[in-house]
């Protein structure tokens, strides 16, 4: 890759890393699933308008739109809002890539090769770790939502592969035209009317700036330069760019939010990005039709996005 490629990565995976500050921030100003609804309304308009039709079938785009952005993002901004903290959170939230194979071994008859299987125990052995640090002194029901919302990511990172989007902005952006409204809905439902009012009319500058950031920084910046990136270099040389969103996650944290790092949170943390190092990095054999457990050539791996 390029000097100016290889900045542009770090650069994404900083801002998805910083990412998580800024939303611990803005769950200050706004109920968890409001806020979640006002960032994918700011990301799909007026982006929805610039960047075409679809160019992959509605089913898939309603499929990764209520799994990533209805179930993925409620979980996990619920999870932060009671108490799960924002460098911890964006640690954790990587096990995605263990559901994800687990997930894809399943549904699309992907097995894994035995460096992925062992990736895929170290990465456990790294949430063990961090369970057992955030039980010690932390909300027990904030790190479960945190898993769950990882599984969700997984999922929605197997229905992804199976739309095969060619163009991964132009798939984000109408992605996020899908929960809007069922995440209004839910915050009507279980946040009440009164609260999202008092929020709405409240909306300061400090207040749009995260939703801009949340929306257009994160998402439409933060996509469009991925996608950028995949299509002038292989998954391979981009991919592992992304175990530096909790190295920035955490380090933002640390600074900004003043997080302590326990060394077993530092523990945890080395496992489950070496664990995820290997899960994601390492190929899957996929059976051939007609010859069960033949292996194919492996395919490029899955590249994680942040939140």
């Amino acid at each position: 890759m390029r000097p100016l490629h290889i900045a542009l990565a770090a650069l994404v995976a900083a801002v998805w890393g910083v990412n998580f500050v800024v939303i611990e921030v803005g769950l200050g100003h706004f109920p968890p699933l409001l806020f979640s609804a006002l960032r994918f309304l700011v990301a799909a308009v007026p982006a929805v308008f610039l960047v075409g039709r679809p160019k992959v079938a509605w089913k898939w785009i309603v499929g990764v739109g209520l799994v990533l952005g209805v179930a993925k993002f409620g979980l996990l901004f619920i999870g932060m809002d009671r108490g799960m903290p924002a460098g911890l959170s964006s640690l954790v939230l990587q096990v995605q890539a263990v559901f994800t194979a687990l997930f894809a071994a399943v549904a699309l008859g992907e097995r894994p090769g035995r460096t992925r299987v062992l990736g895929m125990g170290v990465a456990l052995a790294g949430i063990g770790v961090a369970a057992v640090d955030e039980g010690a002194g932390g909300p027990v029901l904030a790190f479960v939502l945190v898993i769950a919302a990882a599984a969700c990511w997984g999922v929605s990172n197997v229905l992804t592969r199976r739309a095969a989007p060619p163009d991964s902005l132009n798939f984000m952006v109408w992605v996020s035209t899908v929960p809007v409204l069922p995440l209004l809905g839910l915050s009507l439902l279980f946040e009440g009317w009164d609260r999202d009012a008092q929020a709405l009319a409240g909306l300061d500058w400090s207040g749009a700036g995260i939703i801009v950031y949340v929306a257009w920084i994160t998402t439409v910046f933060g996509f469009g330069a991925w996608g950028f990136l995949l299509r002038h270099h292989p998954a391979s040389s981009v991919a592992p760019f992304t175990l530096l969103v909790p190295v920035f996650g955490m380090s933002s944290a640390a600074l900004l939010l003043d997080e302590s790092v326990s060394p077993l949170r530092w523990c945890a943390a080395a496992l489950l990005v070496g664990g995820v190092a290997l899960t994601s990095l390492a190929g899957a054999r996929r059976p051939r039709d007609g010859a069960p457990g033949s292996p194919e050539p492996e395919p490029e791996p899955e590249v994680a996005r942040a939140a």
